[in-house]
């Protein structure tokens, strides 16, 4: 039976089971043999990622060619302003060139959202904003590049959808088995992201786990 996980990654944890000891690693929370993370997630930021043991649905998942829908909560410095979001929706020119059209919106602060460790670091005089970037691709670094291209850098980011899989119920550092398998084609639409948005975690599911629980 193949194996999907999905994993609310905290800050600072590297996207990757072996380190040299200075840094947390997936190991440090996950217990399941086997497994790799499906698609990468930056150390500086939060959120979603999945774990398979499974080839296929890994490159299902990671494999940008399949443009699975991603949503991302960006903290911005600054209020970004229509003309703004409607180059991110347009597109972005990058040095390893342009982004996809891509769905952006102007959020709240996503509610029952946990506090970063450490902080984003505050300026008085400067105000942030909440942006909600629907992507189906994966450049490196891409939604931190997009926000800084149009004046507007990221202070946070959080992945919170990917696909039809969201955080609801995943506290930082928690994860859960969602699903076990022999054929993932026969749950196409696992891989197509309602138009909804993702919520933050409000509570700890029954079957949710985590190595410091």
């Amino acid at each position: 039976m193949a194996r999907l996980l999905r994993f609310n990654k905290p800050y600072g944890v590297l996207c990757q089971f072996t380190g040299d000891g200075t840094r947390p690693t997936l190991a440090n929370f996950i217990d399941v043999p086997g497994v790799y993370a499906a698609g990468r997630l930056d150390a500086d930021s939060e959120g979603l990622l999945l774990l398979t043991d499974n080839g296929a649905w890994q490159t299902q998942i990671a494999d940008p060619q399949h443009r699975l829908v991603k949503t991302y909560w960006a903290q911005v410095e600054g209020i970004p302003d229509d003309e703004a979001l409607r180059h991110l929706a347009r597109g972005v020119m990058l040095r390893d060139g342009m982004t996809r059209p891509a769905e952006v919106r102007r959020i709240e602060e996503p509610p029952g959202l946990w506090p970063r460790h450490p902080p984003i670091r505050f300026r008085a005089a400067i105000p942030t904003a909440w942006l909600e970037l629907r992507l189906a691709e994966g450049k490196n670094r891409q939604v931190r590049r997009m926000t800084a291209t149009v004046g507007y850098p990221t202070l946070r980011l959080i992945r919170a959808r990917i696909g039809t899989w969201t955080l609801d119920g995943l506290a930082p550092g928690q994860w859960q088995h969602v699903y076990n398998a022999t054929n993932m084609l026969s749950l196409p639409h696992m891989f197509n992201a309602s138009p909804s948005s993702a919520r933050p975690p409000t509570s700890r599911p029954p079957n949710s786990r985590s190595r410091h629980s």
